[in-house]
C-alpha cells in the first residue's frame, strides 16, 4: 500500500516538470518567432534608409557642370516665369538673395536680362557684318567713354656741346567724348505663344532683339548723324589725303566720276593702301558692300592675277590685297563722288562703346491680345583716330 501509493505521487511529480518545460519552450519558441518578424522588418527599415542615404550621395557627387546647371534654373525659369506671365515674384526673390547683376530689379521698371541670353545676343552682334567685329569695343559703366588721344608730334633738334638747345614743340593731347544712346527693341507675342511651355521664349527674344539692334546698329556706325545715336565715320568731311588734317578723313580719288579709272582700275585700290600710314596697314581692312565687291573682285593687276581672294576655310574673310573685306551692306553704292570703298585700322580708328546691361521690360496692355517686350541697351560709338582710316572717292579728283 505504501509503495503504490509512493510510485503514484513520484508519477505525478515527475510529469509536473515536463509539463513546464513543454509550456516555457512553447511560449520561447513564440517569441522567438515574433523578435525574428521584428528584426527583419528593421533590418528591412535599415535597408530602405540606407538606399536612400546612397541615392542622395550620389546625386551631391555629380559633375561640377551639371551642379552649375542646375544653380542657374532658379533665374531661368523665373525669367521665363516674367517673360510669360509678368510674374516677378521669384525676380524679386532671386534679386533679394543673390544681390547679382543678373538679376537686379532696374530702377526705371524691367529686368536686366539672364547671362545665356544676353550671351546669345552678343555672339550674334559680333558675329554679323558690322564695323563692331572690327572696332575698338569697350564696356563702361558710365555715360560716356573718353577717348585721350595724342596726335602731335614732339619737337627734337640737333645740337652741339656749345649751342644752346631751342625751345622745341610741345604735344597736344585732344580728349575725344563718346556718349552713350539708348538703342531700343519692340517685338512682341501672342500670350498664347507664350503659354505653350514648348516654346523658347528666351532663344526668341535673343534671335529678334539681336537682329533689329545689329542692323541698327550697323547703319549708325558708318553713317549716324550722332543725335541720339552713335556718330559714323562717313559723317565727317573728307578732304583730298594731301590736305588730310586731324578731325577730317583723308580720301584718294579713283580718276573718274562714279566709277574706276578706265585704263588702270586697280591703281586706286593700290593708291589707297599706302594713304594709310605704315603703322596702322598691319591690322587694316577693306569695308564695302556687295556691288562693290562683285566690281573689284574681277580686277587684275599688271601680270593678270586677281587682287581678290577668297577665304581658304570657312569662316575666313575674302582678302583684297592680302588685307580681309568687310562686306557691310550700309555702305554706299558706287556713285559720284560716294566713298564707297574704306579702308583702315578700325581697331584703332573707331571705338564702340556700351554699357554691358540689357534691360527687358514687359508690357501686356498696349497691343492686347499681344505682349510687347521693351529692349533697352545703351550704346555709343564714334572715330578715335582719324589717322587710322582712309577713303576711295569716286571722283575725278
Amino acid at each position: 500500500m505504501g509503495n503504490s501509493e509512493s510510485k503514484s505521487f513520484g508519477d505525478a511529480k515527475g510529469q509536473g516538470p515536463a509539463v513546464e518545460v513543454k509550456a516555457a519552450l512553447q511560449g520561447f519558441l513564440t517569441e522567438f518567432s515574433g523578435f525574428q518578424t521584428e528584426l527583419k522588418s528593421k533590418l528591412k527599415e535599415q535597408e530602405n534608409r540606407l538606399n536612400m542615404l546612397d541615392r542622395k550621395s550620389i546625386a551631391s557627387a555629380r559633375p561640377a557642370l551639371s551642379v552649375a546647371a542646375d544653380l542657374d534654373m532658379p533665374h531661368k525659369k523665373a525669367f521665363s516665369a516674367y517673360l510669360r506671365s509678368g510674374d516677378d515674384d521669384a525676380l524679386r526673390g532671386l534679386s533679394m538673395e543673390e544681390k547679382a547683376l543678373s538679376t537686379t530689379v532696374s530702377a526705371d521698371g524691367g529686368y536686366l536680362v539672364d547671362p545665356q541670353t544676353a550671351d546669345t545676343i552678343t555672339s550674334v552682334l559680333r558675329g554679323a557684318s558690322s564695323i563692331r567685329s572690327i572696332a575698338n569695343v569697350v564696356q563702361v559703366e558710365a555715360t560716356a567713354f573718353d577717348v585721350l588721344v595724342d596726335h602731335s608730334d614732339i619737337g627734337a633738334g640737333w645740337a652741339d656741346e656749345t649751342t644752346t638747345s631751342s625751345e622745341t614743340g610741345t604735344p597736344q593731347i585732344d580728349r575725344i567724348s563718346i556718349p552713350l544712346h539708348e538703342l531700343s527693341a519692340l517685338p512682341k507675342a501672342s500670350q498664347r505663344l507664350l503659354d505653350d511651355s514648348a516654346f523658347d521664349v528666351e532663344g526668341w527674344l535673343a534671335a529678334r532683339i539681336a537682329d533689329k539692334f545689329s542692323r541698327a546698329e550697323s547703319l549708325s556706325f558708318i553713317s549716324g548723324d550722332g543725335i541720339d545715336k552713335p556718330t559714323g565715320f562717313l559723317t565727317y568731311t573728307a578732304v583730298d589725303n594731301n590736305a588730310w588734317t586731324w578731325g577730317d578723313l583723308g580720301y584718294v580719288a579713283t580718276g573718274a566720276a562714279g566709277d574706276f579709272n578706265g585704263i588702270d582700275p586697280a591703281d586706286a585700290i593700290v593708291d589707297l593702301v599706302y594713304a594709310l600710314g605704315a603703322r596702322y596697314r598691319a591690322n587694316a581692312a577693306f569695308v564695302m558692300n556687295s556691288k562693290t565687291a562683285g566690281a573689284v573682285r574681277k580686277m587684275k593687276d599688271a601680270d593678270g592675277r586677281f587682287l581678290w581672294s577668297d577665304g581658304l576655310a570657312a569662316g575666313e574673310p575674302a582678302r583684297l590685297m592680302g588685307y580681309p573685306v568687310l562686306i557691310a551692306e550700309d555702305m554706299p553704292d558706287i556713285a559720284a563722288d560716294a566713298t564707297a570703298i574704306a579702308f583702315g585700322d578700325f581697331g584703332a580708328g573707331y571705338t564702340v562703346a556700351e554699357r554691358p546691361d540689357l534691360r527687358i521690360l514687359r508690357d501686356p496692355f498696349s497691343a492686347k491680345p499681344h505682349v510687347l517686350f521693351y529692349a533697352t541697351k545703351r550704346i555709343g560709338g564714334d572715330v578715335s583716330d582719324f589717322a587710322a582710316i582712309k577713303l576711295l572717292k569716286f571722283a575725278v579728283s
